[in-house]
């Protein structure tokens, strides 16, 4: 456990906790955040982690932009709900990229586990840009992945994020109910004013 991995966790708690507050600090923190995590990754050889690190930071900065004028008339963005055919893309999307992504980090590289990592960082990256665009359902994606990849990162001798990943996960469930709660007072206050 390096103080890098120790420090990067603790951004990341840090982001995840003020996301699923709906809290526009959230976004900065996750750029630093990825920054440090996509060296512990390469030092581990999880690249396609590593990889959805910088997606993530270019998310993260999207993700800022879009919570602050990313609503009706550019004000702040409200939580929405996904629908069944963006749910759907999502699935389509998340299978093909991770047999794609996994095939080519099996034969290119000495990745550590190249489908799981690669089903993971496809996922990861979905969650990803559905919270940039404040879609409840990102939370129960969050929390697929993150059952998954406690023990992957323990396995791979990481345990600092596997900690933080744990953490990670109740944020998640707090998130979602958070979240939640907020789609549904948005929805009683747009039916008293209409």
């Amino acid at each position: 456990m390096s103080p890098l991995e120790i420090t990067a966790a603790v951004f990341g708690a840090v982001a995840v906790y003020l996301a699923a507050r709906e809290n526009i600090w959230s976004w900065p923190t996750a750029i630093v955040n990825v920054s440090l995590y996509t060296i512990v990754f390469f030092q581990s050889r999880l690249y396609a982690d590593m990889g959805l690190q910088v997606v993530y930071l270019v998310l993260s900065i999207y993700g800022w932009y879009n919570w602050l004028h990313g609503g009706s008339q550019r004000s702040t963005l409200q939580v929405t709900r996904a629908s069944a055919r963006l749910l759907l893309g999502l699935v389509a999307f998340i299978v093909i990229a991770s047999y794609a992504l996994g095939a080519t980090l099996a034969t290119q590289t000495n990745a550590a586990l190249p489908y799981l990592d690669s089903a993971l960082t496809v996922t990861s990256l979905g969650a990803q840009w559905l919270m940039t665009r404040k879609i409840l359902e990102n939370w129960l994606l969050w929390i697929a992945v993150d059952i998954v990849y406690v023990p992957m990162f323990l396995s791979r001798g990481l345990p600092a994020t596997a900690v933080l990943y744990a953490v990670f996960l109740v944020l998640a469930v707090l998130g979602f109910v958070e979240w939640r709660r907020s789609y549904s007072r948005q929805l009683t206050e747009n039916l008293a004013t209409a």
